[in-house]
Order: structure tokens, then C-alpha cells, then sequence
């Protein structure tokens, strides 16, 4: 009999209301009275009065104030003068692990060990069913531990289950001492091939902590959810982000299981968000697409576009692959995840079938190490939008390089606001120099999409557009924003949530601009992002959030 992690599930498919849907008629509507703007072919900003939406929910055609409307549409809706901006793209999340962060124990709130610990009591008591207690989101650096945590300090809080928990960035694991003995993981464990297990001063044995691809020493004996608990997930994740004024978003790390998710869903027509896959690794990849990308499914809802690789970890555990070691690590310079023939023969294997690459890099080294792979690539596979995710930590030399071969620097601008610190520790000031260099890349010709790689961050896209303009966190800091030359133009960080992420995932021309022909995906909000200040921008209000011409989530409902 299978272990039923997520018993509650099904109570709370109960407790979420339907998604509050307006009348999905084949009919047209006229959305009238509005401040409307969107991003021009230039990437210059268009505004418009009036929207007129056709019966597949496709602009027909949009109106400013001299423009005579439509005498006859099926249904006219009075805007009362409210913005209207187009549905927000999030060019790099997980779909699933938002929707399970919803359903597990989520520590990303705690700011010490000791209300870690806490927290994970108070979950285990009020969940005595759960064969496993499994969670994310602690970041030993916010608790300004200075290290990792122990399994020890795990058993203080619960030690009569296993537990495991992933850090806040996907990229270590930590484990209680029954989790390490279920998982079967000794002193004699070596460690795998691009990941670590952290060991106790002075022996071999598991400390608690497991890095990288050392993760899956435990995880492989976690009891897998069911099929009914990745529904009642995937529906949590998708009210979190329509409400979150997200239409669209690249799913980075799609697993068979996750397709099927999505499938189940648009074939009973719950699939409202428009995802964008990248298989987990080259197996999924064609397991899933079989001899090539999938076409578009459930009116340009579902497609499989490519492949997600991982060249590196991450810098809050580092994973990160640097050229020169850890500033506060001496000798140590992360962890790469593949060889160079490894990189290149499952990126020749996927672009020979026209999959598009998108490949986790953040370190100095790891960025090289694509630039230097898609260098090599691109004459036999041109056109491929090459996807280098996250592009955080870029030597200045190589900065150029990201202009040539249509490289998509896929970034995710509230990272620099919640690493900034951690940055300043772990590199030297010669490094930052191409720490999340939004501007610089722009500058060199890489095409800027922006995501927020929830469930790491909130997915929240009007804080993304503040961090973007401001290079300044939630309170305002560091006053005039940290490395403010690497900020972008107010246009530029619309378009990477809105026309550059589409053009990101091969979505131009079906959505991502209010212009005729494309879906009309958008948003009622309370405030023009164009005039509004970084605080004002994080405080925005999803009033109403549209897909295809269809209202989807409307706050208060």
C-alpha cells in the first residue's frame, strides 16, 4: 500500500473555492473605459483606451481615445478606468514545488534555528498521520547561523518520523538521523558525482546536510505523492499565481509525473495558466516529447518547449561553480555538475531534435563553461534561443559573449535583493562587478527574461519589476539600490515579464502583448506601473486577472 504523504489534500481540494470564472461564451467582448498599455515591437510602451476581444479570446483590436468603437459585441465591460496591463509571464519557476510548498512545511519565514525548530514541531503535531515530514525553504544565512544545521538539531524536533527538508534554494537537503538511517546513508557513503555530503568534524559520518546531487541519497527513499495529491497541488499553485497576476510561466524541471499533472487538468479544462515545460534532464525531455517538442496544447496552454540542465549548484550552499575558490571557503569552488563532454553531448542530443536548452549556470565558471558549449553548438544548430538560467555571478570578460548567438539571459531580479549580502561574503568586489548585471547584459545584446524562481522566491512579479528598476529590497535597501548601474528601464523590466519572457519560451505572437491576433491575457491593477515607485510598485493590487478573454481570479472572490 502506497504511503499517503499529503492526507489532507483532498480536505483542502475542499477548502479552495472554484476558481471564479466569468461566463466562458463564444462570444466577443469589448473592454471599455480602461488605461491600457503594453509592450510596442520596439519595447517601447503603447497605451490604449479600449480593448476589443474576439470569440476565441484573441485581440481583435485595441482602441485609443479618437478611435471609434465597435457599434455591436456580444458583451461590453466598463473598465471605470482602472490600469490594464498585460498578464505577467514568469520566465522560470516550479510549478509543482510552488503547489506542494503550499501543501508541506514551509520554513522560508523563520529567521533562526531555534524557530525552525519550532515551526517543524508544530507542523509534525498537527499532522501525527504523516509517515514523513518533508518541507523546504530554511536558508542558513538568514538565520545567521554560519554554518549548516546538524541532523542532531533536526532529532530535537521531531525524532520520531523521518523528516527532510529542502533549503530555499532546491540545492541541499537537510535530514533528521531516521531519515539518513531509512535512506540507508552510513559513514561509508561516498559522495556522488557533483554533490556533497556534509560530515561531522573530524569522522565520515553524515553531519545532516547533503548537497546537490547527494540529495537524492535521501530523497529516493521519501514515499512519492499520488497522482489526486499533484491535482490538489497544482491547483494551489496555480490559484497562487493567477492571484498573483501570473497568466504564463516556464515550468523549469517538468517530470513525467508533472506532465501528466498538467494534462489531467486540460483535459477537464482546469488548466487556466499557460505553461511553458523544460523536462527534468534528456530522458524526461523524450519521454515526454518523444521526437520533438510537443505542439501547443488546450489553446496555447500546455507545450513541452525543451530540456532543463544543471551545469551548478547554488551560491547559498556553495554549490555555485566558481573560476577562483569561495572568499569565505577558501579552497572550495562548488561543485560542477557535469564535464564538458557530458554538457555537450546532451545539449547535441536535445538541439539536434529542436529542443530548446535552458541550463542552470551560476557561477563565474559554470557561465563559461555554456558560453564557451553554445559557442561551439550554434554553427550546427542555429536559432535555438539558447537559455542560460539565472546568469548570476558573470565574469566581466564574458559579459560580451552572452550578445552573440541570440542568447536568453533568463534572470530573476529579486535574487539580488535577497543575496546581496550573502554575494558580498562569498565573492570579492572584483567579482561583483558581474554580480546579476541585468543592464551590462542588455547592454551586450542578450535578450533580458524575467522570472522569480518561486518556489525559492514569491512569485509575486510587481516585486520583481521593483527590484528590477531600483536594485533596492522590500524596505528600501541599501538607499539608492546596490550596484545601481546594473538596473534596467522601467520598459525594459516590463517587457522581461511580459514580451521577452514569451519570446523566451517561443511564445511570441500567442501571448505576452495586448496586440491584435495575441491571446488576451491581462490584468486589472490598481496603479500604473510607470509612474509608481519601487514601494508603491511591491504594494500592487491584482484586481482582476483574464486569460484568453476568460476572467480567472477577481479579489474578494
Amino acid at each position: 500500500m502506497k504511503l499517503q504523504l499529503f492526507r489532507s489534500a483532498c480536505k483542502l481540494a475542499l477548502a479552495i473555492p472554484a476558481l471564479a470564472l466569468a461566463p466562458n461564451a463564444q462570444a466577443d467582448v469589448l473592454i471599455d473605459n480602461i488605461q491600457g498599455l503594453t509592450i510596442d515591437k520596439d519595447g517601447e510602451i503603447d497605451r490604449f483606451e479600449a480593448m476589443w476581444i474576439d470569440d476565441d479570446g484573441r485581440v481583435k483590436q485595441v482602441f485609443d481615445r479618437r478611435d471609434r468603437r465597435p457599434e455591436r459585441t456580444d458583451y461590453r465591460v466598463d473598465g471605470q478606468g482602472r490600469v490594464v496591463v498585460p498578464g505577467m509571464i514568469d520566465a522560470h519557476l516550479h510549478v509543482m514545488g510552488l503547489g506542494f510548498g503550499a501543501l508541506t512545511l514551509d520554513l522560508s519565514q523563520t529567521r533562526s534555528l531555534a524557530e525552525a525548530q519550532d515551526a517543524i514541531r508544530v507542523f509534525a503535531a498537527e499532522n501525527p498521520d504523516r509517515p514523513w515530514i518533508i518541507g523546504r525553504g530554511w536558508n542558513q544565512e538568514l538565520w545567521g547561523l554560519g554554518r549548516f544545521p546538524t541532523a542532531a538539531e533536526l532529532d530535537e524536533a521531531v525524532g520520531d518520523r523521518p523528516v527532510y527538508l529542502e533549503r530555499v534554494d532546491g540545492h541541499a537537503g537537510w535530514a533528521n538521523s531516521r531519515a539518513i538511517a531509512a535512506a540507508g546513508v552510513s559513514a561509508a557513503t561516498k559522495d556522488p558525482s557533483g554533490g556533497r555530503i556534509e560530515r561531522l568534524a573530524g569522522s565520515q559520518t553524515p553531519a545532516g546536510v547533503f548537497i546537490d546531487a547527494a540529495g537524492e541519497l535521501v530523497q529516493k527513499a521519501v514515499p512519492p505523492p499520488r497522482p489526486d495529491d499533484r491535482d490538489v497541488a497544482l491547483l494551489a499553485a496555480q490559484r497562487r499565481l493567477l492571484s498573483s497576476g501570473v497568466t504564463a510561466a516556464a515550468d523549469m524541471g517538468t517530470t513525467i509525473q508533472d506532465w501528466q499533472t498538467y494534462r489531467r487538468a486540460g483535459d477537464i479544462g482546469t488548466l487556466k495558466l499557460r505553461i511553458m515545460a523544460y523536462a527534468h534532464g534528456v530522458d524526461a525531455m523524450e519521454l515526454i516529447g518523444g521526437p520533438g517538442p510537443t505542439p501547443w496544447l488546450y489553446d496555447d496552454r500546455l507545450r513541452l518547449n525543451g530540456v532543463k540542465l544543471y551545469l551548478d549548484g547554488a551560491l547559498g550552499s556553495r554549490g555555485a561553480w566558481l573560476l577562483e575558490p569561495y572568499a569565505d571557503d577558501p579552497g572550495n569552488t562548488g561543485l560542477p555538475l557535469l564535464t564538458q563532454a557530458q554538457l555537450r553531448n546532451l545539449m547535441s542530443r536535445a538541439a539536434m531534435e529542436d529542443f530548446q536548452l535552458a541550463i542552470h549556470a551560476i557561477g563565474d565558471a559554470a557561465n563559461r563553461e555554456v558560453l564557451e558549449a553554445i559557442e561551439e553548438l550554434s554553427g550546427s544548430y542555429p536559432d535555438r534561443r539558447w537559455r542560460i538560467e539565472h546568469a548570476q555571478i558573470v565574469d566581466p570578460a564574458d559579459i560580451p559573449v552572452f550578445g552573440r548567438n541570440g542568447i536568453i539571459a533568463s534572470m530573476q531580479p529579486v535574487h539580488q535583493t535577497s543575496d546581496r549580502t550573502m554575494a558580498e561574503a562569498r565573492l570579492d568586489p572584483a567579482r561583483l562587478q558581474g554580480a546579476y548585471a541585468w543592464a551590462s547584459l542588455d547592454r551586450a545584446g542578450s535578450r533580458l527574461a524575467f522570472g522569480s524562481d518561486a518556489p525559492v522566491e514569491s512569485p509575486d512579479p510587481f516585486a520583481g519589476l521593483a527590484a528590477a528598476i531600483s536594485r533596492t529590497d522590500a524596505e528600501g535597501l541599501p538607499p539608492g539600490g546596490w550596484m545601481p548601474e546594473q538596473a534596467v528601464s522601467r520598459e525594459l523590466a516590463l517587457a522581461g515579464f511580459t514580451a521577452n519572457a514569451a519570446f523566451a519560451g517561443f511564445a511570441e505572437g500567442r501571448f505576452g502583448r495586448l496586440v491584435p491576433g495575441e491571446r488576451a491575457d491581462f490584468l486589472f491593477i490598481d496603479r500604473d506601473p510607470m509612474i509608481a515607485s519601487p514601494a508603491e510598485l511591491r504594494a500592487t493590487n491584482i484586481l482582476e486577472t483574464w486569460i484568453g478573454g476568460e476572467r480567472v481570479w477577481r479579489q474578494g472572490d
